[in-house]
């Protein structure tokens, strides 16, 4: 299946995820998929999830699952249509965490046929049922499972490869999941990140003093409060080094938030960056700028139609780094 196929199969599965018989059909998870899981909490005309409430920032619904999709592709075309840069030969047993709609695990599972594929998440919102694993195409070595990294891990068998993407407002102890993911790995398992890097940048100081920039000050200053901070993410690699991996390896690609970077994949990235960054902005500030600063939803929204209005402007030239680390368990 191409990736134009699987994004289209993704949104097919999402409108039919909202019959009520499908809701109600074939729920199967490591926990409980009690009624409550699927009783999304709705803020501001958004919903987030319920199983373990609060600890992510960002909503489940349709508008920001179309902005995971689109994201993953803009990962992969960076990566030159990759979705791993660990060497991997032959994995038998894959775990991502944080799956989102579980689209990289479905690409994955393609890929390696062979390979056994788990994606969790805190919300339901991957092709879980049956049905529409068949319409879909999702292949039968991927599943789906409801369950929160920062728990406690309780895999039957450890995994060779584990992914996590996009994690950079997830944790509020990243060494600790780190650990977790170390602990659950066959020696000679591999762990890879790929993630962002806050905040973005700019090459000559046109981002200073901009709503853009505001927007992300505020929000990394909510994170700090709410403790997942956002600047996490260039620790990794020494997290990773100091939890026991090996062979650690650490690349940056970088981002333009709009035309003004050459090119024409760097400006088709960033077509694609800024029309995620779009959608992003109200879906990391709106729960960020409330819970944190004790903002109120007329004051984010604003702010947030600046920064969409910054995004557009070519004289900011502004930047998001995208990061990338694998390591090895040793033998």
């Amino acid at each position: 299946m191409s990736t134009q196929e699987s994004a289209h199969c993704q949104s097919t599965h999402r409108l039919q995820r909202s019959s009520t018989d499908l809701l109600t059909s074939q729920r199967s998870s490591t926990v409980s998929l009690r009624e409550s899981i699927f009783d999304f909490i709705e803020e501001n005309g958004r919903t987030y999830h319920s199983f373990n409430a609060g600890k992510y920032i960002g909503p489940n619904d349709e508008i920001e699952q179309e902005r995971l999709d689109l994201q993953h592709h803009l990962f992969v075309m960076t990566m030159d249509n990759k979705l791993h840069l660990a060497p991997l030969t032959n994995p038998q047993n894959v775990l991502d965490i944080a799956t989102g709609t579980g689209i990289w695990a479905i690409e994955f599972a393609q890929q390696y046929p062979t390979a056994t594929v788990l994606g969790t998440d805190l919300s339901p919102i991957q092709p879980l049922f049956h049905i529409l694993t068949a319409l879909c195409g999702v292949p039968p070595n991927c599943s789906f499972e409801i369950d929160d990294a920062e728990n406690g891990w309780v895999y039957t068998r450890p995994f060779d490869y584990i992914h996590g993407r996009a994690l950079v407002s997830c944790f509020r102890d990243p060494p600790s999941v780190i650990a977790k993911i170390f602990a659950n790995l066959t020696p000679g398992g591999y762990f890879e990140f790929q993630d962002p890097i806050m905040p973005l940048k700019s090459i000559d100081g046109t981002l200073h003093g901009t709503a853009l920039d505001e927007f992300q000050t505020t929000c990394m200053e909510a994170a700090e409060k709410l403790g997942r901070p956002w600047t996490n993410g260039k620790n990794y690699g020494r997290w990773m080094r100091e939890a026991g991996f090996v062979d650690v390896v650490e690349k940056s690609y970088y981002w333009a938030i709009n035309g003004w970077v050459k090119g024409k994949k760097q400006k088709l990235q960033a077509k694609w960056l800024q029309e995620n960054l779009r959608e992003g902005l109200p879906a990391w500030g709106l729960r960020s700028l409330s819970m944190g600063l004790g903002w109120s939803k007329d004051r984010i929204d604003a702010l947030i139609e600046r920064a969409r209005e910054d995004l557009k402007n070519t004289e900011i030239h502004a930047y998001a780094e995208c990061y990338v680390v694998y390591g090895r368990k040793p033998e």
